[in-house]
């Protein structure tokens, strides 16, 4: 890491990254960002805003049940319980039980629920607050590397699955008829969320990693006329969101993970204003 820390200090002569912590941040911002811009672009259109959300919440109860199991490592505990919760609500849904957007919700709420009953047993709920809101500033060297594996396979991961799941959010019945899995596509996109969910949440917080997920792609449909660049600028926006939040919190002395999520939440603002103009 040092080779890289004299290479930013050349390149990015800035006061805020003359500390290792905030060189940290900034390579998580650079490897998550991008990351969570392209799964956005199709969680916006498989309409499944929420789904980020339920799977945050999930990290609570993957916590707590690893506890109680013995499990010493709470990431492994968060990406083994997110990946189970993120199958089961697939699954849940193809049934057709009860619309998607209600089994998220029931999804999100029992594990909120599951995770805070067993968190806060003894009132030691306080050790993990944390994760409500994140903190980017804690990044270490090696969540750093595991973010740049995250980011390879995820990329790889998107481009493999992207087709048949926009062919799918599009028009199920012809998705079918070209023998694409569509319940394998969305179960594998479903995996490949939650771990990308909480690979971030330590760093950006159960309250906001669906924010992240979600702002910069919905800005990036408004102003997109295809595909393409629907990708291109949502992961255009989740950096900038990312970079202008992490330092902007640095001067302001504020929590970086909120501050991303208001520049995000001001890019979709303009976004808005200019989708007539762009699209139209």
């Amino acid at each position: 890491m040092e080779g890289i820390y004299s290479l930013m200090d050349v390149l990015l002569p800035f006061p805020s990254l003359q500390f290792s912590f905030m060189k940290n941040a900034f390579l998580a911002i650079l490897l998550l960002t991008p990351l969570l811009g392209l799964l956005g672009t199709m969680a916006v259109n498989q309409q499944m805003a929420f789904f980020s959300d339920a799977l945050g919440h999930s990290a609570l109860t993957g916590i707590g049940l690893g506890m109680i199991l013995g499990v010493g490592n709470d990431l492994v505990s968060m990406l083994v319980f997110g990946v189970i919760w993120a199958v089961l609500i697939g699954l849940i849904k193809h049934t057709g039980s009860a619309s998607a957007d209600t089994v998220i919700s029931v999804f999100s709420s029992t594990s909120v629920a599951a995770g805070l009953l067993i968190l806060s047993r003894g009132g030691g709920f306080a050790k993990y607050s944390s994760l409500l809101i994140g903190d980017i500033l804690a990044v270490t060297p090696q969540d750093i590397l595991y973010l740049l594996l995250a980011l390879i396979a995820g990329t790889v991961l998107w481009m493999l699955l992207y087709n048949g799941l926009l062919l799918t959010s599009i028009n199920a019945s012809l998705a079918h008829s070209r023998s694409i899995p569509t319940r394998l596509y969305e179960i594998a996109f479903s995996i490949l969320v939650a771990v990308a969910v909480m690979l971030a949440i330590r760093w950006v917080g159960v309250m906001l990693i669906n924010a992240l997920l979600i702002l910069p792609a919905a800005s990036a449909r408004n102003l997109s006329r295809n595909a393409r660049q629907h990708a291109v600028l949502s992961v255009l926006f989740a950096l900038v969101s990312g970079m202008a939040g992490l330092f902007s919190s640095y001067a302001w002395n504020t929590s970086a993970g909120a501050a991303i999520i208001l520049y995000a939440a001001m890019i979709y603002a303009v976004s808005l204003l200019l989708r007539r103009k762009v699209r139209g």
